[in-house]
């Protein structure tokens, strides 16, 4: 779940704007089938053209947020709603024209619509292994990007770029270049190596490693240590699940004049021992870092 005010990501670090929640069923279970659904579409052409319910249980959801909807609609009696703000929404949303028309044939009424101002758009999401990538895949030179933007300067700015420079690194102490330098140097690997596997799989939204790799950092700043991540309320570790990674914002239509909401990476931690399995929801730990200044403008200059 995310807040869609662009000020609450201002803050990197933990929660903030987002929370993440885990829940787990047997494949034997009083919910769903055990076998999935068919992927090809059914020969019928009048069961493949009708609307599919979200939930075939008969359980009433709410047409605006898809949690359970105990509220109905006075008109109809057939949309469900979680609460009166979520119909007097989807009433202003179109509900308005379309209520009662379908009569008691139609499931329209049983289905989020496809334009909800409150909920982000509804994708499918291809899960597909990660191939590694190949020394030989990689072509970009870390130094290339460097050396086009100095050339990119006129000679007289140049000067006047280094004579600035020089002052302002003379007023410097030893001790003091020397952790610019290094902090510098550890910032661009781990950007560079983040944009390389950007680079070889840019359709990329999520990355699932559980018990496997570690995330993909943006930035070398506010990389969370172990202290920092709570263990579960049961008692166990938390460990690193997945990864949600930049691109997915260029799907979410979050894009504005002013400001939008923006992340480098949100990494999902879990209970290692799976607690609580059953009908409940756990809360478990989420982690916003962004890009720092330097690495963001590099990463829209490359895009």
């Amino acid at each position: 779940f995310a807040c869609r005010g662009s000020s609450c990501y201002r803050l990197p670090g933990p929660r903030g704007p987002l929370c993440v929640f885990r829940n787990q069923l047997p494949r034997r279970n009083d919910t769903y089938s055990e076998e999935p659904p068919p992927e090809e579409p059914p020969d019928d052409p009048a069961a493949a053209a009708a609307p599919s319910r979200r939930l075939r249980s008969g359980a009433a959801l709410c047409r605006v947020c898809g949690c359970p909807g105990p509220r109905a609609c006075g008109r109809c009696r057939r949309a469900a709603y979680c609460g009166p703000e979520h119909q007097a929404l989807d009433w202003r949303g179109g509900h308005r024209s379309s209520c009662g028309q379908h009569g008691a044939e139609g499931d329209s009424e049983d289905v989020i619509p496809e334009h909800n101002e409150f909920l982000f758009p509804e994708y499918e999401i291809l899960i597909e292994p990660e191939e590694p990538e190949s020394p030989a895949d990689s072509s970009e030179n870390p130094d290339d990007e460097q050396g086009a933007v100095d050339t990119s300067e006129a000679p007289k700015e140049q000067e006047e770029l280094r004579a600035t420079g020089s002052a302002t690194f003379q007023s410097l102490d030893e001790e003091t270049l020397e952790k610019m330098a290094k902090h510098e140097t550890q910032e661009d690997k781990i950007f560079q190596m983040f944009k390389e596997r950007v680079a070889a799989e840019p359709e990329q939204i999520i990355r699932y490693c559980r018990g496997g790799e570690s995330p993909i950092w943006v930035s070398s700043e506010n990389i969370p240590k172990d202290k920092d991540i709570p263990n579960c309320l049961c008692g166990a570790k938390r460990n690193f699940e997945f990864q949600i990674m930049p691109q997915l914002l260029n799907h979410l239509q979050v894009d504005s004049l002013g400001d939008s909401i923006d992340w480098g990476t949100l990494v999902v931690y879990t209970c290692a021992d799976n607690c609580g399995e059953g009908k409940k929801y756990l809360e478990e730990f989420i982690w916003k870092q962004d890009f720092s200044a330097g690495s963001s403008t590099n990463l829209q200059m490359a895009s």
